[in-house]
């Protein structure tokens, strides 16, 4: 029997901790941001436009940040994604009007996208090959980690002391992992000289598209489920806030399947299982429409769609280590992140517009309209996974053998 490669190394160890440090800061400040706003006159509409920004400069930034990390080096862009966001981040707590909000938003996700390429293209040079799956969903328990907690910490903080001071504890920890940044495996010095801009490969393609559709329904998550919570004054659940259970509890569900999935394994095509997680994730969603009730609608539906919606990327992330060159992984991953963060965009603004005018109109009730369009959102992506499913076993008829079998 063949011993099975070590997963754990040092590196992989920094880079868990980095991303889950990262997650556990930045959920901090995604849910407050839009509070923040309609302190400062914005309507409930416009309070989920922050998102709309950020995510904007985030996609096209990635365009930028992840070939530049090809050819500067992904430790480099790391460590500057890192003490940038410190010094956005705590800015946030001196502005004043919303305008300026948005107007550092769109940097801002540029840095985000730099920080998120560079974790995920270093990643792809420490994973073995033959663990490439396996080591994905142990990596991806430090999102949401960090997602877990995020919430829950931030909006406390933020009703306890204020917006100003939880921005400048936020800076505070994105410069500390500036700092562990340091620590990372060198660059390596024979990558490949390439343009700083690049166009995505045509292989990208498709993978970006599942994930475009897939952010389509998850663009509203961070921003209106909080507020749906205020609005229907969900009680504490044995003296613990249940404001953010939605995003909590999401967190729950995808740290649940990737510890089953480690469990039970995925055999030799990872990739098969795409279809099946992205029903899990609209599953999710149609309940978070329909079930009746408040705070236990949040979990229940919230656990359902974060099980299958954590391995989308996961699953994703394995085809593109698959098919795409080390030293063209940077771009790749900056492809995905333009995908994801694009779509995350346009869902937010859309189904922001769907729970503006219906709450207007029904009240709290209105919420439900837009959990109903991010639903139908998400279903998008279902033919377009079966649709990549498809290409590979054209492609490999080894993959076609395990996807039949």
């Amino acid at each position: 029997m063949t011993a099975r490669s070590r997963i754990f190394t040092p590196a992989f160890t920094l880079l868990f901790g980095l991303c889950f440090l990262t997650f556990f800061a930045a959920f901090q400040l995604f849910p407050t941001v839009p509070l923040r706003l309609l302190e400062l006159g914005a309507s409930v509409q416009e309070s989920g436009r922050f998102l709309s920004v950020f995510t904007a400069g985030s996609a096209l930034g990635a365009l930028f940040t992840g070939p530049l990390g090809d050819r500067v080096g992904q430790r480099r862009m790391v460590v500057a994604g890192a003490f940038l966001f410190a010094l956005c981040a705590g800015s946030y707590g001196f502005i004043q009007h919303r305008l300026w909000i948005y107007a550092l938003a769109l940097p801002h996700g540029l840095v985000w996208s730099g920080l998120l390429t560079g974790t995920m293209a270093s990643l792809g040079s420490v994973l073995p090959e033959d663990r490439r799956a396996d080591g994905l969903t142990l990596f991806g328990l430090a999102s949401p980690g960090g997602v877990i907690f995020g919430p829950m910490v931030g909006l406390a903080e933020f009703h306890r002391w204020g917006f100003g001071p939880l921005t400048w504890i936020l800076a505070f920890l994105f410069f500390v992992l500036a700092l562990l940044a340091l620590a990372l495996p060198p660059d390596r010095r024979d990558r490949e000289r390439r343009s700083v801009f690049q166009w995505p490969e045509r292989k990208m393609l498709r993978p970006c598209s599942v994930l475009f559709a897939t952010a389509l329904g998850y663009g509203a998550m961070s921003t209106y489920t909080a507020q749906e919570a205020l609005k229907l004054d969900f009680q504490p659940f044995f003296g613990i806030p249940t404001t953010s259970a939605f995003l909590s509890c999401m967190a729950v569900g995808m740290v649940g399947m990737r510890i089953v999935m480690t469990r039970i394994g995925f055999g030799s095509d990872p990739v098969r299982l795409l279809p099946r997680m992205l029903w899990v994730a609209f599953g999710g969603l149609v309940l978070l429409a329909l079930m009746p009730g408040g705070a236990l609608r949040h979990a229940v539906s919230a656990l359902l769609y974060g099980s299958g919606y954590s391995m989308v990327h996961t699953l994703v992330n394995t085809h593109v280590l698959e098919v795409i060159h080390a030293d063209r992984r940077g771009a790749a991953f900056g492809a995905t992140l333009f995908a994801f963060d694009s779509g995350i965009g346009l869902g937010s603004f859309l189904i922001g517009m769907v729970i503006g005018h219906s709450e207007r109109s029904f009240g709290p009730v209105g919420y439900r309209w837009g959990w109903a369009v991010a639903a139908l959102a998400a279903g998008l992506a279902l033919p377009l996974a079966y649709g990549l499913l498809k290409a590979r076993r054209a492609r490999s008829p080894m993959a076609a053998a395990s996807t039949c079998g």
